[in-house]
């Protein structure tokens, strides 16, 4: 199988691949073409079927897997496909692990990791919270460890969650080397909690796709409310405390217009949207170059960092 992160610009393409999405769409002269987005563990690419009527094009849907055949172009810096033939496969023509893209990173020594921050936390009704989590539930953990971060912006991958939030608590844990006005166990347990909404707000692979809930209310809100119904099994959680907590989580994107329903009050909440934001826009900065290819030329605008962007010269 050629998976999609060796594709290069001038090849042939023939193989399966995941239908992540499909969407008839119009062009300005007013002809027909297919936006379809395939998908394996490497990644994903964007696919244009420029003639939806013709032979050889069959018929088939989102999350589907189908057999391509296709030629590999470049548009504003970014790899594409153009979609001569496909079909729609059957089961057992495929290995389901090809098809989900995976941290590159081991999960399990992530994980192992990340207990080492969460047996770091001293407060007692703090330590009761995350352990009850991350230590002892053993559904939490299995999700949390197999859920991505986005859909499609930062760490859209098996694993991503868990890696996003450890490389948040690690970062956390440098600014409190270097500012000691921080509540160390405050921003260490809203670092762990953060993003925790987004098992409900994303569903899981293959999908990963936003559910009801995720539409609806979003993972700041989900987390924080998680948070709270947690809190209030845990008996005389000071109120000042808890309050406390899901301020962090609330203001965590920092921003009213990028999601947060509260802007940091806390030195914690600012910390912990710092360390959000370094590691969410470095993410994303990674993967755009990485499709890219060995394109070392501009990449084009990109919508996050408000900018055309490029690879550093080596």
């Amino acid at each position: 199988m050629k998976f999609i992160d060796t594709l290069r610009e001038g090849e042939r393409v023939g193989d399966i691949y995941l239908c992540k999405s499909y969407q008839s769409a119009v062009t300005k002269n007013g002809k027909s073409y297919g936006n379809v987005i395939l998908q394996d563990k490497t990644g994903t690419i964007d696919a244009k079927i420029w003639e939806p009527g013709s032979q050889g094009i069959e018929e088939f849907e989102a999350m589907d897997y189908i057999d391509v055949v296709g030629d590999v172009t470049c548009f504003q810096g970014t790899l594409q496909l153009s979609i001569k033939r496909v079909r729609k496969v059957r089961e057992g023509d495929y290995d389901p692990k090809d098809y989900l893209p995976v941290s590159e990173r081991d999960i399990d020594e992530m994980y192992q990791e990340l207990l080492g921050y969460v047996g770091q936390i001293k407060n007692p009704y703090y330590k009761q919270l995350t352990d009850a989590y991350f230590v002892k539930n053993e559904a939490f953990i299995k999700a949390f460890k197999f859920h991505s971060a986005a859909k499609s912006v930062h760490h859209g991958f098996v694993g991503g969650l868990l890696e996003h939030t450890l490389n948040v608590v690690k970062m956390c844990d440098f600014y409190t080397t270097q500012y000691g006005i921080l509540n160390k166990d405050l921003l260490f347990t809203a670092a762990l909690f953060h993003d925790v909404g987004k098992i409900k707000e994303i569903s899981t692979f293959p999908e990963n796709d936003y559910t009801d809930d995720g539409q609806l209310l979003g993972h700041i809100m989900i987390g924080v409310e998680l948070v709270g119904a947690s809190i209030r099994r845990i008996p005389d959680f000071p109120k000042k405390q808890a309050s406390e907590l899901k301020h962090c989580i609330l203001a965590h994107h920092g921003e009213l217009e990028y999601g947060s329903p509260k802007k940091p009050a806390l030195v914690e909440a600012l910390a912990l949207n710092f360390a959000d934001n370094t590691d969410a826009k470095l993410q994303t900065f990674k993967e755009a170059a990485k499709s890219a290819g060995d394109n070392t030329d501009w990449l084009g605008y990109n919508r996050l960092f408000e900018s055309n962007i490029r690879k550093t010269s080596v």
